[in-house]
């Protein structure tokens, strides 16, 4: 969600003072919530994977939380804000679609190893540092990647469907010549990942119609000539209202406030620290359970990058949000 990488880094909020939007409720814990299916919550994101056990995802102060037999609490708990302010923006709760079938990629383009596997590939503990070589290698897949997005843009408009921007994307992507990265990772149908409102990252493209309004994290990640680069942005659906201008700036300039300390020789920490502390200026939290990491020949690879200064995590999701050596100008946010 995702702006832009997705989310990861997706900062929440914590106690908005008088602001209330489907996204900003009038006080924490609750935030909002969506019905997801999730595979295994070790290594599914929050809105991806095969249907196996319906849950009730609830955004609270601090991450996403899975709840069981504390529904009714909660939602007198909105009832509650919703009657106090007079204020929140009535929408509907975020549910899945009709998801299609994977398309086709020509046989001529290279793949993946991992493609044909049904499971995520192992994080290897080696970083990959780059050569001259590599380096101009992974620009190329980041301009292509930067491209794919700058058009996915253009296709969020009210009444189009998810399912719709993932089809035209992958077809820009193939004729590149260029493998969509996230098809078939661990059985990830989908070329892109469209994270839409309260979805914090990695959503599943669908016929989910967007609204006037929402929110939505396209994720781009190619793989062109044995490299992969990744980008994403959150883009506004029709209008926004201020306080949903608001967020997405926090959101912009956390990313932008993460990229200026790095440098040879800086501690990872000072990375989270600077987004996490920037992220609580402007009223928020950033959610902790999804971090950024290295990219190249591998989709995902050390180091991992917390948001937050406290290196204490102790659950670690393998489909997270990407971070790349080439930010493009435009504006590659995380949301």
């Amino acid at each position: 969600m995702s702006p832009g990488a997705s989310c990861s880094g997706v900062p929440v909020p914590l106690r908005p003072a008088g602001t209330h939007t489907f996204l900003l409720p009038a006080a924490p814990p609750f935030v909002s919530k969506c019905t997801i299916n999730r595979r295994d919550p070790r290594t599914a994101s929050s809105c991806f994977g095969k249907a196996i056990t319906p849950k009730r995802c609830f955004v609270v102060a601090g991450g996403l939380t899975w709840v069981d037999g504390v529904e009714e609490e909660l939602m007198e708990l909105q009832k509650t804000q919703e009657q106090s302010s007079g204020k929140l923006k009535k929408r509907p709760p975020l549910r899945r679609g009709k998801v299609y079938p994977q398309l086709p990629v020509p046989e001529h383009i290279p793949r993946p190893s991992y493609v044909g596997a049904n499971i995520p590939q192992e994080l290897p503990a080696v970083r990959q540092i780059h050569n001259a070589e590599g380096i101009a290698g992974m620009r190329a897949a980041c301009k292509l990647a930067a491209r794919v997005l700058d058009f996915a843009g253009t296709l969020v408009k009210p009444s189009v469907t998810t399912n719709e921007i993932d089809r035209a994307v992958h077809h820009m992507i193939v004729e590149a010549g260029a493998y969509p990265s996230p098809l078939g990772y661990g059985g990830f149908p989908k070329s892109i990942c469209t994270s839409v409102n309260e979805c914090v990252c990695h959503g599943l493209p669908d016929s989910t119609q967007l609204q006037n309004g929402d929110i939505i994290n396209i994720d781009v990640n190619v793989f062109l000539n044995g490299y992969h680069g990744g980008t994403s942005r959150t883009f506004v659906c029709g209008e926004a209202d201020e306080s949903i201008k608001h967020f997405l700036k926090a959101a912009e300039e956390c990313l932008e406030k993460g990229i200026s300390v790095c440098r040879d020789g800086v501690n990872y920490r000072k990375i989270g620290k600077k987004i996490s502390k920037l992220a609580y200026f402007y009223g928020y939290h950033v959610v902790e359970r999804f971090v950024g990491h290295g990219i190249g020949t591998m989709l995902h690879s050390e180091p991992l990058i917390l948001h937050h200064g406290e290196h204490l995590f102790d659950i670690f999701l393998l489909f997270l949000t990407y971070l790349t050596i080439d930010i493009h100008p435009t504006g590659n946010i995380f949301l």
